[in-house]
């Protein structure tokens, strides 16, 4: 997997939803959690990954108001995408993206 694979699927992910009010983030997913909590799980994650390619302590990312998560997605992955963690973290965190994207 590449990079260029993982960052062309965060930008698909957000086409959907870089555009999305606070009402459909609050809507719920067949799973139980809104749209918000796996989006901002997600975030987490590429955190984290991101953390342990520059091997830096995890942190938790502030969670802001939903509108703010798409921005946040994006952040995440620009640096997950600096630290250029390798090919299995890419393809494992794009598996990630993509099925938030087709649960959303």
């Amino acid at each position: 997997m590449t990079a260029q694979e993982f960052a062309t699927s965060i930008d698909r992910l957000l086409t959907r939803v870089g555009h999305w009010e606070q009402g459909r983030w609050w809507a719920h997913t067949p799973a139980g959690p809104t749209k918000a909590d796996l989006a901002y799980g997600l975030v987490q994650h590429l955190a984290d990954l991101c953390a342990d390619a520059e091997g830096r302590g995890h942190r938790t990312v502030p969670r802001l108001v939903d509108p703010v998560l798409p921005d946040q997605l994006r952040v995440t992955a620009d640096d997950l995408l600096a630290a250029d963690p390798g090919p299995d973290v890419f393809a494992g965190a794009r598996a990630e993206v993509d099925a938030l994207r087709r649960v959303l």
